[in-house]
């Protein structure tokens, strides 16, 4: 696989004038006996290949070392670039970081605990010259612990493609494959690192992925755990409304909005009736304050709805971002 097997003519908003082929990215936090060995093994990898390349280590904050060794080794080495940031902000930070200091046309994410496979990027790369926009990989035998790591991983998988309505084998594999301009139109936060390929899907990205090899750790200890598991459950949420309303809020708060206040009005109605028509006491009655209560409710959620219609618009009129992803553009008069 050579340059010139494609990522074609195209050239990245983010580095629209950068020849590279390929930057990549590696979130670093606390990895200084595997640095070395993993910076080597990718250079290796994609030298073999004929591919020009950079290497982007972000360094989250860490403190055994990693951060002075990455400045060492960028001195040295002028396909690294070492991306220091001031404290330890998390996996998602640390890859938007690097996404934002890639230069390539495409970016490839891959952990810095020597648990992915360099090897393995020019097959994700062969996949995306079929025409994909993102190739995950999939780690189909892992070398991890079955009770804390594997079976919480697999619930958390079937009910990510649940949800999103992309079926991936293995969402928390990080070892991925980006067209560069498809990073550019997605904006990091919290710990939305997990659900990329989500993201990318409602870009408009074509998905696939295929199989790698994953390697027991050697070196430090792993920062993945069980107590993880609420903020992906909050951030699955998150992404499920991204998904459905991004672009129209209003239909699910102005739907429940309409129900609370309708249910809310025919109780009152009712109510009402009973107390005009036969002179029944309806003060002491339970239903009263539930017609009152889904009344307010209704008129809130109408309320929430326009004021999150109305940030949306904000939202893509202040950035000039459309709501639309245009993939390509065929034809038409040439400019005389």
């Amino acid at each position: 696989m050579t340059d010139s097997l494609s990522f074609k003519d195209y050239q990245s908003p983010i580095a629209p004038s950068n020849p590279l082929a390929l930057s990549v990215v590696v979130p670093i936090y606390n990895e200084v006996a595997s640095i070395p060995h993993l910076i080597d093994a990718v250079a290796t990898s994609l030298k073999a290949n004929q591919l020009s390349y950079e290497i982007v280590c972000v360094d989250d904050g860490s403190q055994d070392g990693s951060t002075e060794l990455l400045l060492e080794l960028a001195r040295s080495r002028p396909d690294l670039k070492a991306v220091i940031l001031r404290r330890n902000y998390g996996q998602t930070a640390a890859m938007s970081a690097g996404f934002k200091h890639a230069q390539g046309r495409v970016i490839v994410m891959i952990d810095g605990d020597l648990q992915n496979d360099p090897a393995d990027i020019p097959a994700l790369l062969a996949k995306m010259e079929e025409g994909y926009d993102l190739v995950s990989g999939w780690r189909k035998e892992r070398q991890d612990a079955a009770l804390t790591r594997l079976l919480p991983s697999k619930i958390a998988n079937l009910l990510i493609g649940k949800v999103t309505g992309v079926k991936l084998h293995d969402y928390g594999c990080s070892l991925k494959a980006y067209r560069s301009e498809l990073v550019a139109d997605m904006n990091l936060y919290g710990e939305l690192h997990r659900f990329l390929p989500a993201l990318a899907y409602i870009e408009g990205a074509r998905i696939s992925e295929i199989p790698v090899r994953h390697h027991a750790r050697r070196y430090g200890t792993s920062k993945y755990g069980l107590g993880r598991t609420f903020r992906v459950v909050m951030d699955l949420l998150t992404v499920f409304f991204m998904k459905k309303f991004l672009t129209r809020p209003m239909h699910v708060f102005g739907l429940f909005g309409l129900l609370s206040f309708g249910v809310g009005l025919l109780l009152g109605l009712y109510l009402t009736i009973l107390k005009l028509g036969f002179d029944q006491q309806i003060g002491d009655r339970p239903l009263l304050i539930l017609a009152v209560v889904l009344l307010l409710a209704g008129v809130q959620l109408f309320s929430v709805g326009l004021l999150a219609e109305v940030l949306m618009r904000t939202y893509h009129e202040s950035q000039g971002r459309p709501i639309y992803r245009v993939r390509e553009v065929v034809g038409g008069m040439k400019d005389v």
